[in-house]
């Protein structure tokens, strides 16, 4: 058989006491449900007992057309807690397998998650909302399928964080709490996160049905993809080819991002990728303090296979996965699949060209932008220099600071005005195409840093959950100086440096 199917209670049907989570006109759509039975299992959510309010997106709720005050209402808190109907919805866990650290694993699946369905936001744009933390599911394997509140804080704010620097992301609605404990490295608390995405479909995904030889199932979850996410495929002469293509271009142009943005993402697996390029599963990620290309932000990754410097390879090699799963849908043709995987080559360059483009100041990536931009990295990476500050502060020099505010983060002084002179004759060579607005928009004066997450963890686990929404509103405005927040703005402190993640992160 494909999977274990250990025997289910069927999802709770809604009832008078259900919340309805839908602003007036909207209603839920089950089209993942509708696959078929071979691609999930119904699922109740098991009780959060005493949930509290920890925090909740009121960006999110506004894309999803809900009333201003739908966090205060008890019933939202109890439905997101798992412990009543949420109105409409039909939870469900949906089964994947994948690679794990190059490894084929096997059988994975939502373990500690559940699909409650999807919903069309007032622009039009469809929404899957997804509960994660709320128990066993038959995915779960040795795991009690709860999540703790010190990494569903980590997670509510790095998708909203990384939302709003633009970097394509699953997103967090709420975050709710208990005092119920759950056994980690040390005993701690469990939380649920209500996350939001247009979907959570996965490499994994393919790779399962593939791996299982259900060709028929492989080709409905493609068809699938193709009609809801990329169509333009369904005209194509091979469509599946062409969906591996388009899924290619979105995960190259994700890997521009965070490479970029100094993010490491610490689990590649398979069953990590989003089919649709976006940053899914927050574990042990990590924005960069000190530049090291070799950085391995994840304790568990004994051999670096997720270094920072690798991430882009690992996409490459997770997509020649992913083209391994599609091959009977493009009658097991290799080269159709070589194909279509190839743009990869060019296309990350290309979009780091942009992006580095950007934060030098220039709209258009031009030749020369990448060799000054390497000789940067490179004076970085010999002195460890706070990679988001360097930026920032370079940024700021061009907006008409002194040199020094960037010049005195090296301790070779020397090398680094070397640099800047280099940059400046660069700039004096066509100085319209050079924009400070634009460094001040593309350079976070914010990012999620290690040891701010675990200041607000710290609080929140000690009762206080003000530092995670102060912290999140912060984050919510990463390019603009906020008064009072300028420790935010400048280094970690010195034992930020022993902080540690692991998988359990």
């Amino acid at each position: 058989m494909h999977r274990p199917h250990t025997p289910a209670p069927p999802a709770p049907a809604p009832s008078s006491a259900a919340f309805d989570l839908l602003p007036p006109g909207a209603h839920w759509r089950h089209r993942f449900a509708a696959l078929g039975p071979a691609f999930y299992t119904p699922m109740p959510p098991a009780p959060l007992p005493a949930p509290r309010r920890v925090a909740q997106s009121a960006g999110m709720a506004r894309e999803l057309g809900l009333a201003p005050d739908w966090w205060d209402a008890d019933a939202a808190l109890q439905a997101l807690a798992g412990n009543a109907p949420l109105a409409g919805g039909q939870p469900l866990a949906s089964v994947y397998s994948g690679h794990q650290f190059g490894v084929w694993a096997g059988q994975l699946g939502d373990g500690r998650a559940l699909l409650l369905g999807e919903l069309d936001a007032p622009d039009g744009r469809p929404w899957e909302i997804q509960l994660k933390g709320t128990g066993r599911t038959p995915y779960s394997r040795m795991g009690d399928g709860r999540a703790v509140l010190r990494s569903s804080i980590r997670e509510f704010l790095a998708s909203e964080a990384m939302h709003a620097l633009g970097i394509p992301t699953t997103r967090a609605l709420a975050l709710v709490a208990s005092d119920l404990p759950v056994q980690r490295e040390t005993v701690e608390t469990a939380a649920v996160l209500t996350r939001v995405a247009p979907s959570f479909i996965r490499f994994g995904h393919f790779e399962h049905f593939s791996h299982h030889g259900q060709p028929a199932e492989l080709r409905a979850l493609a068809d699938f993809v193709i009609d809801r996410f990329y169509p333009a495929c369904r005209d194509a002469p091979q469509p599946y080819a062409a969906l591996l293509a388009a899924v290619t271009e979105r995960t190259a142009t994700l890997m521009a991002h965070w490479q970029a943005a100094g993010f490491m993402h610490g689990v590649m697996n398979t069953d990590n990728m989003s089919i649709l390029g976006l940053t899914i599963d927050y574990g042990p990620f990590q924005f960069m303090d000190g530049y090291d290309p070799a950085h391995i932000c994840n304790h568990s990754d004994s051999g670096g296979r997720y270094a920072f410097g690798r991430q882009p390879a690992v996409a490459q090699w997770n997509l020649l996965a992913l083209a391994q799963a599609l091959l009977p849908l493009m009658d097991e043709s290799t080269d159709r699949a070589l194909a279509a995987l190839e743009p990869y080559k060019q296309l990350f360059p290309a979009a780091l060209d942009t992006r580095l483009a950007a934060k030098l100041g220039f709209a258009q990536a031009q030749p020369a932008h990448r060799p000054l931009a390497n000789a940067l990295l490179a004076l970085m990476a010999r002195e460890r220099t706070d990679y988001p500050l360097a930026w920032r502060q370079l940024s700021r020099h061009q907006a008409g600071e002194p040199a020094s505010v960037f010049t005195r983060l090296f301790a070779d002084q020397a090398a680094a005005q070397a640099w800047l002179l280099q940059y400046q004759e660069l700039i004096g060579q066509d100085p319209s195409a050079h924009s400070p607005d634009l460094m001040l928009k593309t350079n976070p004066a914010y990012v999620l840093r290690n040891y701010m997450a675990e200041e607000a963890i710290a609080a929140a686990q000690a009762g206080d959950f003000g530092p995670v929404n102060t912290l999140h509103a912060v984050l919510a405005q990463p390019f603009t100086p906020q008064p009072g927040h300028e420790r935010w703005a400048g280094p970690p402190p010195d034992w930020a440096a022993s902080i540690t993640l692991s998988c359990s992160s």
